[in-house]
């Protein structure tokens, strides 16, 4: 029988009290520690925020508080309560009753979640049903029905008998949501809950969980790796790494007074939205294997204030209190401020001029009025139906310059990038690369032109052959061309910061961050002019994104390379960018410099989205602009503007003129708006009122 400290009688406040939680999974040399001693506690309505890289240890945390740790894995001590009442020596059944009722959980990806043949009333009434048994047939609808309504799902009593593919990504998300809720559970876990969505879609994600806790006052505990998020969500927060607590703070004091020098370097790893930087700060090396987990303080191997001291190589630090409210593992944490502030002095702020016009000459890659359309089955009178997913598309890139291209899921983005790879034909438009008409080479002559312009995808597990040595993986493309050197391997890996010894091994035994230095090393074989980079960094670890980040501005200064870089994360996107395209439906609504669009952008979605980033010096996402539904289904959009649906300044004009992509001002800043112009203070708590007031402006005043 496991030996448990049991822990002492906690306030009336706390829902969860964790004490001393230590996690083991059996391993060859014997037993790996996976969670080292882990205590925090939740209370009543509040928001408890646990972030870290992966592998730290914060979802198998939750998993253990809820009762779901598959076997070999096993808590070797500690306490876990729940109300007061000990959790870690109930029955899987005493479990099973406990889940779903006294508390729920709410994970990433919604598809996973879901079953996809059962329709969305089915799944939402078995959480019901279950813990709800003396409930009629009748009831448990009209409580499902509820539920829907409580989550900001229109329309239902229609999409009660859909079936989740018929559901957009943020709407199966609120689904999950309503299952986790039906109960009112005292404490809901949400973990990485908008990792897969969108950012406005995130928005109005996290509003509607601050609704429904609002309503039902429950705890939560909010697992991410995005900072930004949790600081603007959470009350309070807890910083993991190599399964062990390294500080707890009030989610405000973490951000503007870090302790330990890992929190202080997570943050300062962020690109920021409103500055660039020449590079950012990235934590060297990678999260330790716990199966050799480092003597002393785990996190020393990798800390800049470490520098070889005898006490972090050879003592594991305790968390102890700081303040009232805070505590920290860490035995120079009196010297993280001036470290930070060290690091501070040093960054370099980048100023564009956003006056400067494009570079002499003729553009690297130029598209010229590009078209893409598919048929989608056959309609009730027997016509094709046509989904048009490009739609009149035009941009110039001058070699050496980086254009962003964002948008929700659904605008085309990806769609673009495989009809510039020639993976999709194109239904109209030319495509120039280094002057020639690239959509029109055939054989030969495309097998050549092809090898300048590559592309590097968002998971690199699955652009990397499993079975094949790094050295075959990117001596393959120079095989297929006759090109190829052991040496060209050995500087592409030097290139991408790793040894000519990493080509012996294969991808699995390689860290996410370095599996896709591995993916820019192969793209990077053939010396092409042009990367296509579609969310390239997006999977990645804060710490670890700001090396890649850092690395492809890099081989940009050293390669005069060109991207077309594909993200929703706008902070990256304004770190890494020229210029940025903003997609909506299939077509550029907004284009031009990157300061000017962050900074004064033109049109409302492109607004919209700027508000919709999680900033850490904001709580509450005070005065954010959260667009309501989703995107409009293309196969028929809106007449006029495609925006105007979703618009806060649509009026009746919208719905009849299309609005061309121009520029008001004569200058590089182009947007597809009929009435575009900055909205003041995007960030301030006066915009949703600002945009009302605009929004009146036009509708009673001339056109």
């Amino acid at each position: 029988m496991m030996s448990m400290v049991k822990a002492e009688a906690t306030p009336a406040d706390v829902v969860l009290s964790v004490r001393n939680l230590s996690i083991e999974v059996p391993g060859a040399r014997g037993p790996v520690r996976l969670v080292d001693d882990v205590s925090f506690d939740v209370r009543q309505n509040e928001v408890f925020g646990i972030v870290g890289e992966s592998g730290s240890g914060k979802s198998l945390t939750m998993l253990a508080v809820l009762g779901l740790l598959a076997p070999p894995l096993k808590i070797v001590s500690g306490s876990i309560r729940l109300r007061g009442r000990e959790l870690t020596d109930l029955t899987f059944d005493d479990m099973r009753a406990i889940r779903g009722k006294a508390m729920a959980i709410v994970f990433q990806d919604p598809m996973t979640t879901l079953n996809p043949v059962l329709r969305i009333g089915k799944q939402i009434g078995e959480a019901v049903r279950l813990h709800n048994p003396g409930l009629s047939k009748q009831e448990v609808k009209a409580r499902v029905l509820e539920l829907l309504k409580l989550v900001g799902i229109p329309n239902p009593e229609k999409r009660y008998s859909q079936f989740p593919n018929e559901f957009s990504g943020g709407m199966r998300q609120r689904v999950v949501i309503a299952i986790a809720m039906a109960n009112e559970p005292d404490l809901l876990i949400a973990d990485e809950p908008t990792t897969a969505l969108d950012v406005t879609i995130q928005a109005q994600v996290m509003s509607v969980l601050a609704e429904v806790r609002a309503r039902t006052g429950a705890a939560m505990v909010l697992i991410t790796h995005d900072l930004g998020l949790v600081a603007e969500t959470a009350d309070r927060m807890a910083v993991m790494y190599g399964g062990r607590m390294m500080e707890t703070s009030p989610a405000l004091k973490l951000f503007t007074r870090p302790e330990h020098p890992y929190t202080a370097g997570l943050i300062a790893s962020l690109p920021r939205v409103d500055r660039e930087v020449k590079e950012l700060y990235s934590i060297p090396g990678f999260v330790p294997d716990l199966a050799n987990r480092p003597s002393g303080c785990v996190f020393h191997p990798r800390c800049a204030m470490s520098n070889g001291r005898a006490l972090c190589r050879e003592q594991k630090p305790l968390l102890q209190q700081t303040g009232s409210d805070s505590a920290v593992a860490c035995h120079y944490s009196e010297e993280t401020a001036d470290w930070r502030d060290a690091q501070e002095r040093a960054v370099q702020i980048v100023e564009r001029n956003s006056d400067s016009k494009a570079d002499a000459g003729e553009p690297i890659l130029k598209v010229d009025h590009l078209k893409k359309e598919f048929q989608i089955g056959v309609s009730l009178f027997g016509q094709a139906q046509r989904l048009r997913a490009l739609r009149d598309i035009s941009f110039a890139l001058p070699r050496g310059r980086t254009l962003g291209l964002v948008g929700e899921s659904g605008c085309g983005k990806s769609t673009l990038a495989r009809v510039l790879l020639r993976l999709l034909d194109a239904s109209g438009g030319d495509v120039y690369l280094n002057g020639e008409p690239f959509m029109q080479l055939r054989g030969t002559r495309l097998r050549n032109s092809r090898r300048h312009l590559q592309v590097v995808f968002q998971d690199p597990y699955s652009s990397l052959d499993p079975r094949m040595t790094i050295h075959e993986v990117i001596g393959e493309p120079l095989r297929i061309h006759g090109q190829y050197s052991a040496e060209r391997i050995h500087e592409l890996l030097a290139h991408v910061g790793l040894t000519p010894d990493a080509g012996r091994r294969r991808p699995p035994e390689f860290s996410g961050g370095q599996r896709q230095r591995i993916a820019i090393a192969r793209a990077l074989a053939l010396n092409p002019d042009v990367l296509i980079l579609d969310e390239a960094v997006s999977a990645l670890d804060v710490s670890i994104q700001a090396q890649i980040i850092n690395l492809l501005k890099k081989l940009q200064e050293e390669m005069g390379l060109t991207y077309v870089f594909i993200s929703h994360d706008l902070s990256v996107v304004r770190h890494i960018s020229d210029e940025v395209a903003v997609m909506y439906l299939g077509r550029i609504i907004e284009h031009g410099p990157v300061r000017d669009v962050f900074e004064t952008p033109m049109h409302p979605y492109t607004q919209a989205l700027l508000s919709s980033i999680p900033r850490p010096e904001i709580h509450g996402g005070e005065g954010r602009i959260v667009l309501k539904g989703d995107l409009p289904n293309p196969l028929s959009p809106p007449s006029g503007c495609s925006f105007r649906t979703r618009c806060f300044r649509a009026v009746e004009d919208c719905a009849r003129i299309e609005p061309p992509l121009t520029s008001p001002d004569g200058t590089d800043h182009l947007s597809a708006c009929l009435f575009p112009g900055a909205a003041p203070g995007l960030a301030t708590a006066g915009v949703s009122q600002a945009m009302t007031a605009d929004r009146h402006d036009r509708t009673s005043g001339a056109r």
